[in-house]
Parts: C-alpha cells; structure tokens; sequence
C-alpha cells in the first residue's frame, strides 16, 4: 500500500508558554501511531507535511492536532509514495512557520477573495493584463513553474521584500502569485499590499492543489517539495528525474561518474561547477579535493539511504 503523504498549514496564535510543551506532546503521540514527517511550529501556528501507512493514521493525527490547539480541522493536500519521504517525526520550534524574516506580517482574514481556486485561476491566467509571479526560490523554479511565470531569482524567502523594492512591476496591474502550497502566498501578498499592489490574487492551496486538478496544463515541469521525494511529477508521485544533490541538497538532475570511487553521481547545476562535487558525497568531494589522482571507495552511504529511506548491504547499521 502506498503510503498517504499530507501537506498542510494554518495560522493563528498559540501561546509561547506552551510551545514547546505542545510540541513535545504532539511529537510524542505522531511517533506512537507509526507517522512520520516534519512539523514547523510557531507562536503564529502550525506548518508541515506528514505522511502515514494509511489515511485514517495521519487524519487521525491531524484531528488531534486541531482540537489540541483549537485550531479548525486542516484542509492537508494530499499525495503518495512508494517509500518514507521523512525517516522520522519530528517537530521544530521556529519564530515563523515561513520565513519571511518579518514576524509582524501576518495573513489576510480566513476566506479572504483574493484566494483563487484552480479553477478560477486557470481563468485569470487567460486575462491579457495579468502578471504571474513566482515567489519561491530559484532551485524551486528552475524544475517547473507556471507558463509566463516570473522568476525573481531569490536564494531563500525573506529576499522577496528586496526584490520588491527593486521591481518595476506595475503596481496598478493584476498580478498572480503562488507557491508549492499555499503558505509563502499568505505572507507575501500582505507584504506586496504593504509595498502599494493594488490587485494581488494568490492560487489557493498552491501548486499541489492545482495540480490535484489540472495536471500536464499550465503548470510546466515538476514541483520542488521539502522531503526525501526532492519534487512530484504532474501526477503528484515521486520525481524519476530528480534527486537530492549530496552537497547542497538541491533538486540534482546533472549525471556525472565520481571523480573519487567510479560510482553514480547526481549533482545540481550549481554544484557540478566545482569540479571537486562532481562526486557522490561529501566524504567522496573531500577525499577528492585532498588527493585528486587516488581513487577510493564509494562514501556515498548515508545518502543512499536518504535517497532510498531504507538500507543497503553497504549502509551503516
């Protein structure tokens, strides 16, 4: 049975005196029902994907979540996998639960109208005068993003302030902005309406809940998501294409034969420019850069295994 991978968000205060008691508890109960993934928690709420044998498990959870922290019932965007997309559970306490570097910016109001459905969102992508904005970071848009879709190149979220500072869009005309599911558009449509955009739209659930939908339509390529799974095809399963580059952690798609042991290496673009990455590991990178002609053994173990999420013969016990 495949195993049930849910994404999910939601904002609204929780007091700091407990969070860390919270978390401690809510941890605890996910490891005892067999759940696995990672929960990002904050005084502002709640971020994470998780993922569980079967469905019931991980609504289960997601139930208990809600009613501990008095929060509505999640609206998770699903999807699945043949293998563990997390190697564990487990909770981080966070000052945001993304960061924008600017706590004080909070979403709009539940049920806001400026939160387009995918299907609605197909139709202002038609409109003549309609800019698409991509707000996530550069690795994420270089494997797939909207058709027309502007990339301001950022390195990590709290950029997009900058870059809107230095854009010359139009403040007055219709702009689309979206993310892989939903929370970055939160924050940064409050902080392009703090920046004078008049008429800013965000696709409601993301990229995961449009492609639920439209699939192999104006979404190009695949989607970036922060697990072992590196990005989900069109069809939300695991990408074939991609995998995690062992010196970055990047989407990696650059096939190159180790410099150090012979064996496979898959490297990002970035990496693949220093020579000494064009290796399986780290450790291989290491023992490359110290003695470039000796060959070795490969030291590519403990990725394997965050590649695959089970262990080899050569993995370490």
């Amino acid at each position: 049975m495949a195993i049930q991978i849910a994404a999910f968000y939601h904002f609204a205060p929780v007091p700091a005196d407990q969070l860390e008691s919270l978390a401690q508890a809510l941890e605890s109960r996910g490891d005892e029902m067999g759940l696995k993934g990672l929960i990002i928690f904050a005084t502002e709420g709640m971020n994470g994907t998780i993922a569980g044998r079967d469905r019931e498990s991980v609504l289960a959870w997601l139930k208990l979540a809600s009613e501990t922290l008095g929060f509505p019932d999640f609206q998770p965007k699903w999807s699945e996998a043949s293998e563990w997309p997390y190697r564990k559970f487990k909770f981080r306490l966070r000052e945001e639960i993304v960061t924008l570097g600017k706590p004080e910016v909070q979403p709009l109001a539940p049920g806001s109208s400026t939160h387009l459905s995918p299907e609605d969102w197909n139709r202002a992508m038609n409109e003549d005068d309609c800019v698409v904005l991509d707000t996530r970071n550069w690795y994420e848009t270089r494997i797939g993003t909207f058709k027309g879709a502007i990339d301001p190149k950022l390195n990590e979220f709290h950029e997009f302030d900058k870059y809107l500072e230095a854009s010359d869009l139009s403040r007055e005309k219709k702009v689309l902005i979206f993310c892989t599911g939903g929370i970055r558009c939160e924050k940064a449509i409050v902080e392009m309406h703090n920046h004078g955009f008049k008429n800013v739209f965000q696709l409601n659930g993301g990229i995961l809940n449009y492609l639920e939908k439209f699939p192999n339509q104006n979404f190009e390529g695949e989607c970036f998501v922060f697990d072992n799974r590196v990005a989900v095809d069109q069809e939300l399963k695991p990408s074939v294409q991609y995998k995690m580059c062992p010196h970055c952690g990047q989407p990696a798609d650059q096939i190159r034969t180790c410099l150090h042991c012979d064996g496979e290496a898959q490297v990002c673009v970035k990496c693949v420019e220093d020579l000494a990455r064009n290796t399986c590991s780290k450790n291989c990178a290491n023992h490359y850069r110290l003695a470039p002609h000796k060959k070795g053994r490969g030291q590519g173990r403990n990725y394997r295994f965050l590649q695959t999420g089970r262990r080899t013969k050569s993995a370490e016990s």
